[in-house]
């Protein structure tokens, strides 16, 4: 069989209302998270040596902690396919980012194998597979806006037109050099002395205004992870306040972070502000334009 290829998207959270923690550990969140044209891609071919990855990232890990190679193994046990796969991983959406892409590699993997062994897992089964590898690698089987509810594993697509408000709309990513680990952040947000949750009668509530209005997605906009990450991380706080200064834009943090985004007008010229990212945070910051898919 020929090598299957996927694209493997990057996300961002518009909208993310972590609502308190759980029993289990997790976290409960309603949160719009939509992905975007801009991502990795991954190549699958079969093989009869097991599952095996190579990334064109040497920073990448291709241990069992890698979330290609979890997705393979739970794809095998759930179906009983004896057979193997070669992933090769060409790598564009940085780690520690909050854009999803471990978890939207896993979904990858696991749409290319279920193509390699001519289908073995409908849908369901597969959007159940997904979910429980992780929280948000559910949203990657749609490509479409999301909500997300639960840990993340609870899935809505967004209704047609709150959907156009949002399809096609340029956004700018940018990371500084540093990453910041979600189970930290989760973490954090737990043990501080007043958590910043936000109730979920009232995130529903926010939500549920915006979907039946007509406002832009600029109006749908929060985030309240962001306080952990700014009270240890300044650098994004200043940058942020500064880019809604100076240019008017709309722009947060995603999921938990490091990268964040910003909405902008299709006019609307971005050199000015690239310059002023690199100004700064440096040359190494990660910058790119994308579309919401």
């Amino acid at each position: 069989m020929n090598p299957v290829t996927e694209f493997s998207p990057a996300k961002i959270n518009l909208f993310l209302a972590v609502t308190g923690r759980r029993a289990d550990g997790y976290h409960d969140l309603v949160s719009v998270a939509a992905p975007l044209d801009f991502g990795d891609q991954l190549a699958a071919e079969a093989n009869s040596a097991g599952f095996t990855l190579t990334c064109d990232d040497p920073a990448i890990p291709f241990d069992g902690s890698n979330l290609v190679l979890k997705a393979a193994a739970a794809f095998a046990a759930a179906t009983g396919w004896p057979g193997g796969a070669h992933f090769r991983l060409a790598k564009r959406i940085p780690p520690g980012a909050g854009l999803g892409g471990g978890s939207s590699n896993a979904v990858a993997a696991l749409r290319a194998l279920n193509q390699l062994s001519g289908g073995l897992l409908p849908a369901p089964k597969l959007a159940e597979l997904a979910a429980a590898l992780g929280s948000d690698c559910a949203l990657f089987l749609q490509n479409a806006p999301v909500v997300m509810r639960g840990r993340g594993e609870r899935i809505a697509t967004l209704p047609a037109a709150a959907a156009a408000r949002l399809r096609g709309r340029r956004v700018l990513l940018f990371k500084p050099s540093f990453a910041i680990g979600t189970l930290w952040a989760y973490d954090r947000m737990a043990r501080a002395a007043f958590p910043p949750y936000l109730p979920a009668a009232e995130a529903e509530a926010r939500l549920a205004g915006w979907l039946r209005g007509n406002a832009p997605a600029e109006e749908l906009l929060f985030n309240n992870m962001e306080g952990v990450a700014f009270d240890k991380f300044i650098a994004l706080p200043v940058l942020l306040a500064k880019l809604r200064g100076e240019f008017g834009l709309a722009a947060r943090m995603s999921g938990s972070g490091s990268a964040c985004f910003a909405l902008l007008r299709d006019d609307f010229v971005t050199a000015p502000v690239v310059a002023r990212l690199r100004e700064c945070w440096g040359p190494a910051a990660f910058v790119q334009e994308a579309r919401f898919a």
